[in-house]
């Protein structure tokens, strides 16, 4: 196993040497080629998908996760678009981001630049093999891509045909290499491959961040679980409200930026509430509240502690009742993971106060916590969602697969 990473690991610095010179052009007829094929190879990675999905029915996996496997002919044309999408985004590479002459004449410039060599640890989601792979090719970084065993036939087929297609275009095949090996051994040694990884990316649930946060030899950045918030107002237009948290909630419920957990105000709770069952009750979603919330709903659960801090990824809610602003606020920040919160409010001053001492990545209001979403900002494709404050925060596009390097242009200056 060890020699094995070693491998992907020389292989991986070599094509990133190689990457650091390619043209934009390049990296953007690469990007056209990779979604073309994915396309042409459709029906190939809907057979090999269909493995995993019949192997995730059989080890239990929720409906969530399995939601998450799935991959369709739409799904694989929307991975194939985010491929076009980051081809047509501006190159985050060689951008002069600073320039400053010094009496000496000395010409410096601060310079965005590539990392190098990513690596990403990832669940269920065979589509992270693919945004991931485009958006370190358009920025310049080689990328080594270890994914969840659910998924391994799935993420198997994608990395094939995006490597033959980068292949096709003239650029490195190991641009984009994938660990097949899906033992917890594989995911620990790559995370200790400090001087071969540049940066390393975990993407799943809290285990799995958890584990790679606190064994990782290789400097991290954080994707966060997604515990989000909707908090419903005093002043709230509460049809508004009914309408954004069915969405918020039942669209897809095994992703992160999913609404798990709501938040009333008391003198909207006995009116709010039994609107926003109602439409629930659509999608049979279960829901867990405090007493409050059971008086004006007696047909709820009872909700403990726990319930206001967990990510479900399923078709459950918690409900927690509030009396303020300030303790809604108080209690989405104790209990948040600092994904995407949101209030449903007509207060301005009210929204200006939530939004401004939330502290989430991404703050809403009165809309739905669905959109944080590298595509919904107009990033195309994303790597994940920060929840981190420390070089990324929120979703994570391609200047923030960047560094910065500075260039020193003299004519014979020695100090």
């Amino acid at each position: 196993m060890i020699e094995l990473l070693e491998q992907l690991g020389v292989n991986a610095k070599k094509a990133a040497g190689a990457l650091a010179s390619v043209t934009t052009q390049q990296k953007n007829a690469a990007l056209e080629e990779i979604a073309k094929e994915l396309v042409n190879h459709t029906d190939y990675i809907i057979e090999q998908n269909e493995i995993d999905l019949e192997n995730g029915r059989n080890a239990g996996l929720n409906e969530g996760l399995l939601d998450r496997l799935m991959l369709n002919e739409d799904r694989i044309k929307g991975i194939a678009d985010g491929c076009i999408q980051v081809s047509k985004l501006d190159d985050p590479c060689g951008i002069v981001l600073d320039e400053i002459v010094r009496p000496n004449g000395l010409k410096i410039q601060k310079v965005s630049c590539a990392m190098g060599v990513i690596g990403i640890i990832y669940e269920a989601r065979p589509n992270v093999t693919a945004d991931a792979a485009a958006l370190c090719l358009k920025s310049g970084n080689a990328v080594i891509l270890r994914g969840g065993k659910e998924a391994i036939h799935s993420n198997i087929a994608i990395a094939e045909v995006m490597r033959n297609a980068v292949e096709s275009t003239g650029l490195p095949k190991d641009s984009i290499q994938l660990v097949t090996d899906t033992s917890r051994e594989s995911s620990t040694e790559l995370m200790r491959m400090k001087g071969v990884l540049d940066c390393l990316i975990p993407r799943g649930g809290k285990a799995l961040i958890k584990a790679v946060v606190e064994n990782s030899t290789v400097p991290v950045i954080e994707t966060g679980s997604g515990n989000c918030h909707i908090y419903v107002d005093e002043y709230a237009d509460i049809d508004m409200a009914s309408e954004i948290i069915f969405n918020a909630k039942t669209q897809r419920i095994g992703v992160c930026n999913a609404c798990e957990s709501l938040v009333i105000h008391s003198a909207v709770i006995d009116k709010a509430l039994p609107m926003i069952k109602k439409r629930l009750d659509e999608k049979n979603v279960e829901i867990r509240g405090d007493e409050r919330a059971q008086k004006a709903c007696p047909d709820i659960k009872a909700a403990d502690e726990s319930d206001f801090s967990t990510e479900y990824l399923d078709y459950i809610i918690s409900v927690k009742t509030v009396d303020s602003l300030d303790e809604a606020i108080e209690h989405i920040n104790e209990n948040s993971t600092g994904h995407s919160e949101a209030i449903i409010t007509d207060n301005e001053e009210n929204s200006k106060a939530f939004m401004s001492r939330i502290d989430s990545s991404s703050v809403y209001h009165n809309a739905s916590t669905r959109f944080t979403d590298g595509g919904e900002f107009g990033l195309g494709a994303e790597i994940g969602i920060s929840t981190q404050k420390l070089h990324a925060r929120g979703p994570m596009g391609l200047c923030e697969l960047t560094t910065t390097k500075y260039l020193i242009f003299g004519n014979g200056q020695v100090r």
